[in-house]
């Protein structure tokens, strides 16, 4: 019963209910530096109404988080992104977002709980705050896609440059994408999960 006296319980919209044809669900985690476009990837290529923990930037950023080259940022990840994709009528992706800042960086301990792998966003106007994030997950033992995110003023590297700047081994998969399209995220995905299948066929 609500507040209103009705009998009416309201329950998840019809596009958020789980399919009755998954099988198996996979938990991918989508990491970067502060500003790479996690959130904006989220929301693109989700089939349900992101869940997103977005607060307002404040003057107490100022010094801490470093906004070069993205000064027209206003808002920033504190928790957490949250999205869901269907890859095929059995399989779905629950997509996690971690937040850029390294002072939340301890909150990836718990979003990484169970991971799959992951996707890695990258921006070349600050190619150097995706390196600890990379180190990070090689620590960890998490496998991974590089996905260059496109923004309009970013210049454009030979992707053997980027892999050599970025220190990355000849396997992992580097991916061109406009985190903006859904299309683009969603092939990100696609190649994180052949990925993961090319692995366990080693392993197998």
């Amino acid at each position: 019963m609500d507040f209103n006296g009705s009998d009416t319980i309201t329950g998840p919209r019809t596009e958020d209910v789980l399919p009755s044809t998954a099988t198996a669900a996979v938990k991918v985690v989508i990491v970067g530096g502060f500003g790479v476009g996690k959130t904006t990837m989220v929301g693109s290529v989700s089939e349900i109404r992101p869940l997103t923990t977005e607060e307002t930037m404040t003057q107490a950023s100022i010094g801490v988080d470093d906004n070069s080259r993205i000064e027209g940022k206003t808002a920033t990840t504190v928790a957490m992104d949250f999205g869901r994709i269907s890859i095929s009528e059995q399989l779905i992706l629950y997509l996690f977002g971690t937040p850029g800042q390294e002072r939340f960086w301890f909150l990836w301990n718990g979003l990484f709980e169970g991971a799959l792998g992951a996707v890695v966003l990258v921006d070349t106007r600050r190619l150097e705050v995706s390196f600890d994030v990379i180190g990070r997950l090689e620590e960890r033992g998490v496998p991974f896609v590089v996905a260059v995110n496109t923004f309009p003023d970013a210049p454009g590297h030979p992707m053997e440059a980027l892999r050599h700047a970025l220190d990355l081994p000849d396997e992992v998969p580097m991916v061109h994408c406009d985190a903006r399209q859904r299309a683009s995220s969603r092939d990100v995905l696609m190649t994180l999960m052949h990925y993961l299948h090319s692995l366990a066929l080693q392993r197998s």
